[in-house]
């Protein structure tokens, strides 16, 4: 992006701002943790100023929403899709930020021929390891010394602990992800590394996660940070558990990393953000679903709106009191409006889980926040 469209941003924010001194978050939490947000392709391509012009003053990390994912950026094998990654990356050169890249190794959004052979069939260990090597050598080493850190491994367990079944298990068993870092680190030794899940306040993963990570450090391989992905709900996690898992997570010697933040307003469906689920439900399922589900298709009331921004200042208090164990807190999207909580887990939903309101105005526990 241009310095001219980089200025109209910063211009925008400030016609955004009630006060001629603008008390951004990143510089309210500049020696607590980084604050960053996901954000999609439309808006590196300048297709959303407004939201633009938030993160262009509000926060100082940005994280790949989809354009670094697998499918996303080879989506056949050896032919490789750089420009939207690229785009990414320069938005956040261009304003001083620190890049995350997410994710080299996951299940979902894989290209279907990762895993297979020209038959269908699963592809031999030996193949597969190939495969990961070349992906994560050539997406990793194209962005060497541009981006401060990795999401190398995405949802590997279940809530249970146990290990998730995904092609990469199947194929390689549990060591896929020490064969993950090892590539990740050859390819950029400057990089850090994380590993990164859904529901880290379930006690089985916890634990599972705690085990992995002291595992892979026993083996000399390096691994930086902990994603703790907190998509969360007005009834969960319980503080407890998930305080406990920032401290446990943080009794590893890694980061503590709240990495994709956010917060349903509307009755719970599920509590984890296994994204599969949407497809498996029913066109009969759907439709009982939103009628039960989907209450505030015209916005929250007064007394909704409350409870929501009490509990939101009740997790960043939490955030706030184990700030020398997180490193960044990163929100999975800028707006009300742009959050894929309108669509999960009942498509059509309306929902309200961002930091700012689809109006782009800060919700009232940040307005709050920043005036203390």
């Amino acid at each position: 992006m241009n310095k001219f469209l980089i200025l109209s941003s910063l211009t925008l924010a400030v016609a955004f701002s009630s006060s001629a001194e603008i008390k951004t978050v990143k510089d309210h939490f500049k020696d607590d943790f980084l604050i960053g947000a996901a954000i999609p392709v439309r808006h590196v391509n300048g297709l959303d100023p407004k939201a633009d012009s938030i993160v262009s003053l509000h926060f100082n990390s940005i994280v790949a929403e989809n354009c670094m994912k697998n499918g996303e950026i080879q989506p056949k094998e050896g032919e490789f899709f750089w420009d939207d990654a690229d785009k990414f990356v320069k938005y956040g050169e261009d304003r001083n930020m620190a890049i995350i890249g997410h994710a080299l190794v996951w299940h979902s959004q894989l290209a279907p021929w990762f895993p297979k052979d020209k038959d269908g069939n699963d592809v031999s260990p030996e193949v597969l390891k190939q495969r990961m090597k070349d992906h994560i050598y050539a997406v990793v080493g194209r962005y060497k010394g541009k981006i401060k850190g990795w999401d190398v491994v995405n949802e590997a367990i279940e809530d249970d602990g146990s290990y998730r079944k995904s092609p990469f298990y199947r194929i390689l068993g549990e060591e896929y992800i020490p064969l993950a870092f090892q590539y990740a680190h050859e390819a950029d030794p400057d990089a850090e590394l994380y590993i990164n899940d859904f529901s880290m306040f379930k006690p089985g993963k916890r634990e599972a996660y705690v085990k992995i990570v002291n595992d892979l450090k026993k083996r000399g391989l390096r691994i930086d940070g902990i994603g703790m992905q907190s998509h969360i709900g007005m009834d969960y996690p319980e503080m407890y558990e998930y305080e406990k898992s920032i401290i446990d997570f943080a009794g590893t010697g890694c980061n503590v990393m709240i990495t994709e933040l956010d917060m349903s307003a509307l009755p719970t469906v599920q509590m984890s953000a296994d994204v599969g689920s949407m497809f498996r439900m029913k066109p009969e399922e759907r439709r009982e679903a939103m009628k039960k589900f989907n209450v505030y298709p015209d916005g929250l009331p007064e007394d909704v709106s409350k409870e929501w921004n009490d509990r939101m200042a009740q997790v960043l208090a939490l955030y706030k009191k184990h700030a020398d164990k997180i490193s960044r807190v990163t929100w999975w999207g800028t707006t009300d409006g742009m959050s894929w909580k309108n669509g999960f887990p009942i498509p059509g939903r309306t929902d309200y889980p961002l930091l700012f309101d689809r109006q782009y105005n800060m919700k009232p526990f940040m307005q709050k926040e920043l005036e203390n």
